[in-house]
C-alpha cells in the first residue's frame, strides 16, 4: 500500500548514449533536478540504463545522489519499468531505496518508496515518490 508522498523534484535530462545494440538496445539517461525529500530541499542527479522488453515497455535500473542544501548526502538505487507516451515521452514506474549517514533523513534507510518519473519530449523531467508501507 502507497503511504505519504515523501518527495517531489523537478529537473532536466542532461545526456543520453546508446550503451548496446545487440541484441537489443540498452540506452544510458542521466539527469539533474531540484528534488525535496522529507520536507529537505536539495540537489539530485541520476543515471539509468533501460532497454526494451518483449511487449515494448522498457527494463530500467538507475542510481544516484541526493544532496540537500546544506550538504547531507542521500544515494538511492531504482528498478522500475517505462512506458512510452505521445512525442516521445516516458513514463516509469518502480522502486526506490535509500541509504544515508545523515541524521535528519536516516528514516529513508528503512524504506522502500515507489515512484513515477516522466521525460517529456523536450527531456524536462518530474518525479514523485511515495512511502511504500
Amino acid at each position: 500500500m502507497l503511504g505519504e508522498n515523501i518527495g517531489e523534484g523537478r529537473g532536466k535530462r542532461t545526456g543520453r548514449r546508446i550503451i548496446s545494440t545487440s541484441p537489443l538496445f540498452k540506452v544510458e539517461v542521466t539527469f539533474e533536478d531540484s528534488t525535496t525529500l522529507l520536507g529537505t530541499q536539495g540537489m539530485n542527479i541520476g543515471t539509468y540504463v533501460s532497454g526494451p522488453k518483449p511487449d515494448g515497455s522498457l527494463h530500467g535500473e538507475g542510481e544516484g545522489v541526493f544532496q540537500t542544501l546544506e550538504g547531507d548526502l542521500v544515494t538511492w538505487r531504482g528498478l522500475g519499468v517505462g512506458r512510452f507516451g505521445a512525442g516521445g515521452s516516458v513514463r516509469y514506474s518502480g522502486v526506490v531505496s535509500y541509504s544515508t549517514t545523515s541524521q535528519r533523513l536516516a528514516r529513508l534507510n528503512s524504506l522502500a518508496a515507489a515512484f513515477e518519473f516522466d521525460v517529456d519530449n523536450a527531456g524536462n523531467t518530474q518525479s514523485k515518490f511515495f512511502e511504500w508501507k
